[in-house]
């Protein structure tokens, strides 16, 4: 079974930065796209960040010019670096992957269980 894992949640001031990490780990043969996904109290989640395999980025709007995500392939693992931090970012963040486990196979989502991100002074 995949797992994902995230990590560097916290709280931060505004216009501060923090930097998101995710893992993918167990029976992974092919990730064809990992992303960011956030929930804050009493709105749906919405879309952040996701890349895919060969490398195409699409952010939400809310996000562009301030957060950057990338990804490591041998590592299986993404990041989202958000910069000038505001307090609507304070949210949930969850990695999302959609993932192979076996040749031939289409991708299936995966989600981890998400980490806690607060924007306040």
């Amino acid at each position: 079974q995949v797992q994902l894992v995230e990590s560097g949640g916290g709280l931060v001031q505004p216009g501060g930065s923090l930097r998101l990490s995710c893992t993918a780990s167990g029976k992974v043969f092919n990730i064809f796209a990992m992303g960011w996904y956030r929930q804050a109290p009493g709105k749906q989640r919405e879309l952040v960040a996701t890349v895919t395999s060969g490398g195409s980025i699409n952010y939400g709007d809310s996000v562009k010019g301030r957060f950057t995500i990338s990804r490591d392939n041998a590592k299986n693992t993404q990041y989202l670096q958000m910069n000038s931090l505001k307090p609507e970012d304070t949210a949930v963040y969850y990695c999302n992957a959609r993932i192979a486990t076996i040749a031939r196979q289409i991708g299936s989502d995966y989600w981890g269980q998400g980490t806690q991100v607060t924007v306040s002074s």
